[in-house]
C-alpha cells in the first residue's frame, strides 16, 4: 500500500513539475510581431519614429497612388507629439502619437493593433487630409514605418509608408 502511494504521489510531483516547466518556458512575448520581422510596441515605434527625418515613399488610396502628393516634403517626429512636414513651398505642423488602443474603429476584427495617428488641422480637400488618420501598424525597422488605413465607410485600404532620409 505504501509502495502505491508512494508511485501516486510521484506521478503528481512529476505532472507538477512538467506543468511549471511548460508556464515557465512558455513565449509571452506582449509587442505584438509584424509582417517583417519588426515589432509594433508603442515605445519602440515611437523610438523610430523621433530618430531622424522621413519622406512618404509609397501613398495608396483605395488602390491609386497617390505619393506624388509628398514628394520633397521631409516629416519629423517630435519627442514632443509635434508633427512638422516642410518643403521648399510649405511648411505644416500637426500632431502624431503612437498608442496601444484595441478599440480603434479600423482595426481588423479581433486585433488589438498599435495604432499610428497622424493629425493636421487642413481643409478638407487637402492633401494632408489624407494623412490624418488612426494607422495600423503593419511593419516597423529602423529605415521604415508601414502603416494600413481601413475605411470604415466601404472597406478601402490605404497604405501609408515612410521611409528614412
Amino acid at each position: 500500500m505504501k509502495t502505491i502511494m508512494k508511485k501516486r504521489n510521484f506521478n503528481w510531483l512529476l505532472i507538477l513539475t512538467m506543468v511549471l516547466v511548460l508556464v515557465a518556458c512558455s513565449s509571452s512575448d506582449d509587442s505584438d510581431d509584424t509582417a517583417g520581422g519588426g515589432s509594433s510596441s508603442a515605445d519602440q515605434v515611437s523610438q523610430t519614429a523621433q530618430d531622424g527625418t522621413w519622406r512618404v515613399s509609397n501613398y495608396t488610396d483605395d488602390g491609386e497612388d497617390e505619393t506624388s502628393d509628398y514628394n520633397g516634403f521631409v516629416f519629423t517626429f517630435n519627442s514632443d507629439g509635434s508633427l512638422v512636414a516642410a518643403s521648399s513651398a510649405r511648411t505644416l505642423t500637426g500632431t502624431w502619437s503612437v498608442d496601444d488602443s484595441d478599440d480603434s474603429s479600423d482595426d481588423d476584427a479581433g486585433t488589438d493593433d498599435d495604432d499610428f495617428n497622424i493629425f493636421f488641422s487642413v481643409s478638407d480637400d487637402d492633401d494632408f487630409d489624407d494623412l490624418v488618420d488612426d494607422w495600423d501598424i503593419v511593419n516597423v525597422d529602423s529605415n521604415t514605418i508601414a502603416l494600413r488605413d481601413v475605411s470604415g465607410g466601404d472597406g478601402s485600404i490605404d497604405l501609408l509608408t515612410f521611409s528614412k532620409n
